[in-house]
């Protein structure tokens, strides 16, 4: 007889996720395994809460950007009574981190392929078997106490370099610029390009160290190691021990000079 245990137990699935073919791939996925039911499917962050409220699922794998609220605004907006096993899956490699601080029990980055959809599906079925088993609570403390982490700034940010995520500690980055549909991430010296919003980034950075100078770049406050002023209430900063310098923009000189402490008592050093 062999020792391998056989699941008979119906794991119940939601999906979320705003691409319909996203959602066709996780359905035929889904099919291929035994004793999985998909109760419920959305395709906006509204949808998902409301589908998950009705359904009860055991499992939501949910996609992070969507229309109507994100992943993390779906978890936020769920009683932690409902809460189910969470395995995010999206392409936006940069939320990993926010995600397992969300506790979040996985996080599949598209395109993934069948074996790791199968080793996360694996983990979220046992997941379910220990919560039935009546280790529910201390689960969903864990998963309100990270949540609460996740609202906290950032303070390693995950890059994707030649095929691995690093994590680059922002108290490195010097200064970060918006590129189209892109920011370009300096950290002394190396530069990383990631597929963000300059707004979104600022909002998951920290307040008291980043500041948008200009309406495509933000700085670290900390890296800033000289100023000059120019005409017409511009200022260029230099940061870091590069010496990099940044052109503020004459609608942000109030806010750049409040952050670096500018007043009636900065005299010249002979």
């Amino acid at each position: 007889m062999s020792g391998e245990l056989v699941e008979t137990s119906l794991l119940r699935v939601a999906l979320a996720d705003d691409e319909p073919l996203a959602r066709s791939r996780l359905r035929a996925l889904l099919a291929a395994e035994p004793h999985v039911e998909v109760v419920m499917e959305a395709a906006s962050g509204a949808e998902a809460v409301r589908g998950v409220l009705d359904s009860a699922p055991d499992v939501l794998l949910l996609d992070i950007e969507m229309p109507a609220g994100d992943g993390f605004e779906v978890l936020r907006a769920l009683p932690p009574e409902v809460l189910p096993v969470v395995v995010f899956v999206t392409a936006w490699q940069q939320h990993a981190v926010k995600a397992f601080e969300a506790q979040a029990l996985d996080f599949l980055l598209k395109p993934y392929d069948k074996e790791r959809f199968r080793a996360a599906l694996a983990r979220a079925r046992q997941q379910v078997r220990l919560l039935r088993r009546g280790e529910s609570g201390a689960r969903r403390e864990a998963l309100l106490s990270g949540l609460a982490l996740a609202e906290a700034p950032l303070r390693r940010l995950p890059v994707k370099v030649d095929g691995r995520i690093r994590f680059v500690d922002c108290a490195s980055i010097t200064h970060v610029e918006a590129e189209a549909n892109y920011v370009r991430v300096h950290a002394e010296g190396e530069q990383h390009v990631l597929r963000e919003t300059l707004t979104h980034l600022e909002e998951r950075l920290d307040p008291r160290r980043f500041l948008r100078v200009h309406r495509s770049v933000l700085i670290n406050l900390d890296k800033v190691r000289e100023m000059e002023p120019l005409s017409q209430g511009e200022y260029l900063l230099v940061l870091g021990t590069r010496g990099v310098a940044v052109r503020t923009g004459r609608s942000h000189r109030a806010r750049v000079e409040a952050a670096l402490g500018l007043g009636a008592s900065v005299t010249d050093s002979r």
